[in-house]
């Protein structure tokens, strides 16, 4: 008899840990690490993970009294190599072992299970995912000798649709009214033979030109040591690194084309992590034309049933090449030789929801684990990854820097101005954009060129503001400031996604919550405000083309409206964060910042940083085809490091600035931090949570050197769905293991109902 050690799905961190089971001998070729099971445990039922089998029953127990896995609810998922990264993210990240396997399940699948009757199988419960097979129908050789009645003229309709080629049976039933009996019938006559085939949803294709990858005759200086790199860290099969930093448009898209090509002819697969969802239409379009259907892809706008199928495909071993958001890193792809993170900068791979991984950490140790290399690309790298490729190695692996400082085919970096808005308000300029703007938007048009416009705002202005009393109208539930939306004529809080309209909030009677005042002005933009100007700025043929939360709410929307920016003889795309990385559009000539300023005085130790390479990132989308590019840039704060570094291409105007504030307050990357944030209800028990927290804490540290506990104390947003917010931060040394200290101290908590915690190790989201 083999035995099994079986992850139970069951919140709580006291259960620590695999549980052992016998396989009965009826489920011997079921039951295998990463299966889904049911046991018995403290006499229930349960949802378990297969994580180990052994023939050998485990030391000090009598096999007698192990109890039996009673049923066998999915087939396996993943593999030992997956299993064994499972538990280092539950330790590296102090979360429970489930909440570090459920990503690498398959989509859809649920903790739930049912059953029909008492005496029934027990079956999980799915969110819609599963294989579909479509019903396809095609003539058969009788058909040449048959003819259908006069009055069949529904099988008439059906057998000339079929002389042009087999179709689906649902597709016959769109355009031809009761098709499906008429198949029905004329396969009983052996007219028809209709099969099953397998549906694979989620592969649609983009018509974005952008998207084609064509083999360039060759390769620059710089693009070929960055693959010679890759190549050479791939064949040493131990979990190396390769930092490309190469600058906007410099082609670092062919240099990973170029490392699968080589990663594929030796018999290894590949994973492409993207930060945003909006880069996937393109990325995946570059992909497919150079690999074909040997490309899956995994995302979360997706649904349920077309992340399956792709998730599917990866399993059965019908796709190599796995493109997608963060998430794709646990595709079951087994024999992985080369994993690839794009913008590798991006606060979009750290995960916000339990396991609170970054996905470059986890795309190390699994490097090092399957004997695969890791590829960071960007032309901003992250101060962890450039200080690391300093010292040369990082647990265990060798971290290797190439640099590519130029862009292929003989275009140049863009000419960047940075426009100072307080001498524009004291010359007179009162309106969105400043006076160099204007000019460079009309002469754009002139042109017929494209343009591109970064605002880190969505709505048509920030806030509104009494001008009776100066009260700004805060959210009822958050402790944040409601944005007005002129579409609507709303507040809306972007912290709990509830609204009002203005001559409603919070009184249907009054407009200012204060004073009762009718006079709310509205102050600072948004990207509503800002197609409106442009609207009334630029002639009507010009297209103007907003993209933001808002407006990619819906499935496809992303790449819908790239695909009209694409189409567009003469546009200016308008949007967020979305639109600055990542977008290869070689009409554009113009890129303009409305306001850099957003983030940089956020009570973020990172702020100067993302900003720097926001508007790096966003300035490298002008001028990437034959004609040059121009970067203009609104600030209030023109002297800031960040921003004579974007104007001088100059990182180290920024970044030696930046390392020496950091090494002298001890932040990261000269350090590893932690934030715990408490939540609840009950302030005092919220209260009481971190107290005891911090002094749990502040015991195991000591006076251990390079640890650091701040706090506990109000987080910036303190209030957010009528629940109370503390927090906790914890310094520590970058090789210290953070992870299993705070881990231990939660668990040991006094538990009050009611409160919550969540550990966020290396964080990135300090509010």
């Amino acid at each position: 008899m083999r035995y099994a050690s079986v992850v139970l799905d069951i919140p709580t961190r006291s259960l620590d840990g695999a549980f052992e089971y016998a396989i009965p001998p009826e489920l011997e070729h079921e039951v295998k690490t990463g299966a889904t099971v049911l046991v018995s445990f403290s006499h229930r039922v349960a949802v378990g993970y297969v994580v180990a089998t052994s023939p050998v029953p485990p030391a000090g127990l009598k096999s007698e009294k192990i109890n039996p896995i009673e049923q066998v609810l999915a087939p396996p998922a993943f593999d030992e190599t997956a299993a064994a990264l499972a538990a280092w993210i539950a330790r590296e990240y102090a979360c429970t072992l489930p909440d570090a396997i459920r990503p690498f399940l398959a989509p859809g699948q649920k903790v739930k299970v049912t059953r029909s009757a008492p005496d029934a199988p027990w079956e999980l419960q799915n969110e819609r995912a599963g294989a579909v097979d479509a019903r396809w129908a095609a003539l058969a050789l009788a058909a040449n000798d048959y003819e259908p009645a006069r009055s069949a003229s529904r099988q008439r309709a059906v057998i000339e649709a079929l002389r042009e080629g087999p179709q689906r049976v649902s597709e016959l039933s769109a355009t031809i009214p009761g098709a499906a009996s008429a198949v029905s019938a004329l396969e009983k006559r052996g007219v028809v033979v209709v099969e099953t085939r397998r549906q694979i949803r989620g592969g649609d294709q983009t018509t974005l030109s952008s998207a084609a990858a064509p083999r360039p005759e060759h390769l620059t200086a710089g693009q070929r040591a960055a693959l010679a790199a890759i190549d050479a860290a791939r064949t040493a099969a131990r979990g190396d690194v390769v930092l490309v930093d190469g600058v906007t448009g410099s082609g670092k898209t062919e240099v990973y084309l170029a490392a699968i090509e080589h990663a594929l002819a030796q018999g290894t697969g590949a994973l492409v992590l993207v930060p945003e969802i909006s880069l996937t239409a393109q990325t995946v379009g570059r992909f497919r034309s150079r690999f074909g259907d040997n490309v899956a892809v995994l995302h979360s706008r997706l649904s349920t049933g077309e992340r399956y199928d792709q998730w599917d495909l990866v399993r059965s071993g019908r796709a190599h090449v796995v493109v997608g958001a963060r998430s794709a890193l646990f595709a079951p792809l087994a024999n992985v030789g080369l994993i690839i993170i794009d913008e590798e900068h991006e606060g979009s791979y750290k995960q916000d929801k339990s396991p609170r991984y970054h996905a470059r950490e986890v795309a190390a140790e699994l490097a090092r684990a399957r004997g695969a290399a890791l590829a960071l690309g960007s032309a901003t790298p992250s101060l962890e990854s450039l200080q690391r490729c300093r010292a040369g190695s990082f647990r265990g692996a060798t971290w290797t820097r190439v640099e590519m400082p130029e862009r292929p085919g003989g275009s140049v970096l863009p000419r960047v101005t940075v426009v100072d808005m307080a001498e524009q308000f004291r010359g007179g300029g009162r309106g969105v954009f400043s006076g160099p703007l204007v000019q460079a938007l009309r002469a754009m048009v002139e042109r017929r060129e494209k343009a591109v416009l970064l605002l880190n705002r969505r709505g048509f202005a920030n806030f509104l503001m009494c001008r009776e009393c100066g009260c700004v109208p805060e959210c009822p539930h958050c402790s944040t400031a409601l944005t007005y939306h002129e579409r609507g004529h709303m507040l809306a809080c972007h912290s709990c996604g509830r609204s009002w309209p203005v001559r409603a909030y919070p009184d249907p009677s009054t407009s200012c919550p204060n004073c009762g005042s009718r006079y709310l002005a509205a102050f600072g933009v948004g990207t509503q405000r800002v197609e409106d100007e442009l609207s009334m700025l630029l002639p009507p043929d010009v297209e103007v083309i907003r993209m933001d939360a808002d407006t990619t709410r819906a499935k496809g929307a992303h790449q819908r409206l790239l695909e009209r920016f694409d189409a567009a003889e003469c546009a200016v795309l308008v949007g967020t964060q979305m639109i600055a990385k990542g977008l290869d559009f070689p009409e554009v000539t113009l890129v303009g910042v409305i306001n850099a300023d957003t983030m940089l005085k956020l009570p973020d130790f990172r702020a100067a940083e993302r900003t720097y390479d926001l508007l790096e990132q966003v300035a490298g989308r002008a001028g990437r085809g034959e004609r040059p590019g121009e970067v203009i840039v609104q600030t209030y704060w023109a002297t800031h490091p960040a921003m004579r570094a974007v104007a001088s291409h100059d990182r180290s105007v920024f970044l030696d600035a930046e390392l020496a504030e950091r090494a002298e307050s001890g932040y990261p990357p000269f350090s590893r931090l932690a934030n715990v944030i408490v939540w609840g209800r009950s302030e005092r028990d919220v209260r009481a949570v971190t107290d005891e927290l911090a002094a749990a804490v502040r015991a195991r540290v000591g006076r251990t050197p390079g640890w650091e506990v701040l706090g506990p104390a109000d987080c910036v947003k303190a209030r957010v769905k009528d629940q109370t917010r503390r927090h906790l931060m914890v310094k520590a040394p970058v090789d210290a293991d953070v992870g299993a200290l705070l881990g231990a101290c939660v668990a040991g908590l006094s538990r009050r109902a009611g409160s919550n915690i969540a550990v966020d190790i290396d964080a990135y989201d300090m509010m």
